[in-house]
């Protein structure tokens, strides 16, 4: 199945990098946010962001506007109704996600695939509510997109053979390296990653290290390009506790359960780098 247009829902971090490469690759991309201001806001965003690349050399002029010529900003899913492929990169939970789906199942053309961008929830029940379930797919970018060279690719019990082979040529048109996961909580890196993030959290709230000792132990110990309270800042504090809870929740198991600091810091609005505070302050 030929992709010519994507439609990406959700125009945060996570959604205006995976509408950047895919642009880049010379796909349409319709990149849909709650209101016009939302939209308008993406677009800018990703103009600055390529503007940088321009500016180091990284990237042509001519490259540069004919890659935001091919994103259209848009704020409704209703938007999409041509896309071949779907997107949803909005908040990590499962009903807001499935109510998405649902609704880009009626709109999107009968053959188009849809996919799910998220980092811990089972595409099996995600693809339960559409009523094309077999053309329901997992595909988790990582953050930033542009430069991380992974793309996990989850099939949930319903995804036929072909829906597959999309999301994996599709991961490989835009230069990712594809693996492919068990629908399972948190799929591969998520079920390694965030239990280290969560210890991390316990050991700072039991007094065990300042955060930067913490961070610095585990980047020169461990040979980590970030400590794990940095990463957590980077990630998103509140997508953390999300992904923690789901582990939790799904796998049954108290050695995921999520640090109380974490849940602290969440309900604070100290959610890391995006809200300016977490285990850090950001100007």
């Amino acid at each position: 199945m030929a992709i010519e247009t994507m439609a990406v829902v959700g125009a945060g971090q996570m959604g205006s990098g995976i509408a950047q490469v895919a642009a880049q690759a010379g796909m349409q991309v319709v990149l849909v946010d709650a209101t016009p201001e939302l939209a308008r806001r993406s677009t800018e965003k990703l103009a600055a962001t390529l503007g940088k690349l321009v500016e180091k050399g990284k990237l042509a002029a001519a490259e540069r506007d004919a890659v935001l010529s091919r994103v259209r900003p848009a704020s409704s899913v209703e938007e999409c109704t041509r896309a071949d492929l779907a997107v949803e990169a909005v908040v990590e939970d499962v009903a807001v996600k499935r109510e998405l789906l649902r609704r880009l199942d009626e709109i999107l053309p009968r053959q188009a695939v849809l996919a799910s961008n998220t980092s811990s929830i089972s595409i099996t029940t995600l693809a339960a509510a559409t009523r094309r379930p077999a053309q329901v797919v997992g595909m988790h970018f990582f953050n930033p997109v542009p430069v991380m060279h992974l793309l996990e690719v989850t099939r949930g019990l319903q995804t036929s053979d072909a829906t597959y082979q999309v999301a994996v040529e599709m991961g490989k048109r835009l230069g990712k390296t594809v693996v492919t996961s068990k629908d399972s909580p948190g799929f591969i890196v998520n079920r390694i990653l965030i239990p280290l993030l969560n210890e991390a959290c316990f050991a700072l709230q039991e007094g065990l290290a300042s955060a930067e000792d913490i961070d610095t132990a585990v980047k020169l110990g461990l040979n980590h390009p970030m400590g794990p309270l940095t990463l957590a800042d980077f990630v998103g504090l509140d997508t953390t506790l999300a992904v923690a809870e789901v582990l939790h929740r799904e796998l049954g198991d108290d050695k995921y359960r999520p640090a109380p600091l974490l849940r602290q810091y969440v309900a604070a609005g100290w959610t890391g780098r995006k809200s300016g505070r977490g285990f850090y302050k950001y100007e």
